[in-house]
């Protein structure tokens, strides 16, 4: 039985290198070796070097099984908020990632103030530290691991600066335990006292990362207010945030259709991203995926079935210098009818809503199309800095081959939200969405 499962061990030990020499892996990772991850600084400009070659970071914040798709659109990075989930672990992930030719910047989670962690208290900041540190022990080798994320956005809604001497202590053991990977941790926003702070109290960090969404494009003046003269990456940016953007009277935000906010993927990163070649390492656009924040729409650049939005296109086209061959469909408005007497979508219960969308294909697909009713997230439910949220049940669904329907409402007064979606045969899709008021 020992010789049986001996055998067997030696087995899988050659599955996983026959895995690692897959044609997409780069001839060090195909010797199953870590790779070595520098910083050059050198006539004012930062470099990321992997195996001393100059690496720029084109990647996604990903959450899933298989991040093939990445790849496929030109990525050659992602980057994961955690060590492992319910879905997947750390193993599983930088293994996905090897076999596409994909490198990890693996997200260690740190206790959030906001959360309820106590940075005063001893035991449990030890306690979260030998957590961590087993962990970059099991990982650490992996030639697909390009960097550390110590934390997420530790600095939202927080007041004990001791959170960055932990991330400092957790910096330092990295660096004395794995000398081949680099240390950042992840700022909502670039707020010049946050990146001061974590400047003066985690000086072990290599470089900082900065989160922003709509107001990434006062990204270059925050870092020059601060007086930050170091490397950096943007590990979110995307979609204008729902915290940015007009409400209706009832305090409920209007979001972007999906060409909108392709157009801004496509404005910002070339504004903002790309133009600042002495210190910026490169970005991580969010998010490679779908998740219900305010909506079911807001933020993923794929949406639940899969389908991808133009903004998907856009990054292909960065991340190339082409498009794609099929493209998703472009929404250039979604309206409705509403009362004489407002500009706001209100209507009484049972009225019908007459919607129009008008929607065009790159390649004059035929479109089909969904229109939807859900019921809004209640604001006691609503989450905070991408926490999970519950996404509300579809209460009315109608598939069309027509951009104009009518769609009956509830008897039930609320605040609601309408959506459109319009699928072309290739997986494609764009999406809009209104908020209205039955009382």
């Amino acid at each position: 039985m020992k010789q049986l499962l001996f055998l067997g061990g030696i087995l899988a030990m050659l599955q996983f290198s026959i895995a690692s020499c897959s044609p997409e892996a780069n001839g060090e990772a195909a010797e199953n070796k870590p790779v070595k991850v520098g910083l050059k600084h050198e006539d004012g400009q930062y470099t990321l070097l992997r195996n001393g070659v100059p690496f720029y970071v084109k990647g996604a914040g990903f959450e899933g099984k298989d991040p093939s798709s990445v790849a496929r659109h030109g990525g050659n990075t992602i980057r994961t908020w955690r060590t492992g989930d319910a879905f997947i672990t750390g193993q599983e992930m930088l293994d996905a990632a090897l076999e596409h030719g994909l490198m990890v910047c693996m997200g260690l989670e740190v206790g959030r103030e906001r959360h309820g962690f106590d940075y005063n208290d001893p035991e449990q900041v030890q306690e979260q530290f030998e957590r961590i540190k087993a962990e970059v022990l099991q990982f650490k080798d992996h030639p697909a691991l390009l960097a550390w994320g110590i934390g997420n956005e530790l600095n939202l809604h927080y007041e004990n600066l001791k959170v960055w001497d932990a991330v400092n202590d957790i910096s330092k053991m990295i660096h004395e335990l794995d000398p081949y990977h680099l240390t950042t941790t992840m700022l909502a926003g670039a707020g010049k006292q946050e990146i001061q702070a974590v400047s003066e109290r985690a000086p072990d960090l290599d470089f900082l990362s900065f989160q922003l969404y709509g107001d990434i494009v006062n990204l270059p003046r925050y870092i020059k207010e601060a007086n930050y003269e170091g490397a950096y990456l943007v590990t979110e940016w995307g979609a204008t945030g729902h915290w940015e953007v007009a409400t209706t009277s009832w305090g409920r935000p209007y979001e972007q259709n999906s060409h909108t906010k392709a157009e801004s993927y496509l404005s910002r990163y070339q504004q903002v991203i790309a133009s600042d070649k002495q210190h910026c390492l490169g970005s991580f656009v969010f998010l490679w995926g779908q998740k219900q924040e305010r909506t079911p729409t807001w933020y993923g650049m794929f949406l639940e079935g899969g389908e991808k939005t133009e903004a998907v296109d856009v990054m292909h086209y960065l991340w190339t210098g082409s498009y794609p061959e099929n493209r998703a469909p472009q929404i250039q408005e979604f309206e409705l009818q509403t009362q004489a007497n407002t500009n706001e979508a209100v209507f009484a219960p049972g009225d019908t809503l007459n919607l129009f969308a008008q929607v065009t294909d790159p390649e004059g697909d035929e479109l089909e199309y969904v229109f939807e009713l859900l019921a809004e997230v209640p604001v006691d439910q609503q989450s905070e800095g991408g926490d999970f949220e519950k996404r509300p049940d579809t209460l009315m669904r109608l598939e069309s081959d027509l951009n104009a329907v009518k769609l009956p409402l509830p008897s039930e007064p609320g605040e609601y939200r309408v959506f459109v979606y319009a699928f072309d045969s290739q997986r494609n899709a764009a999406t809009a969405n209104i908020p209205i008021l039955i009382r």
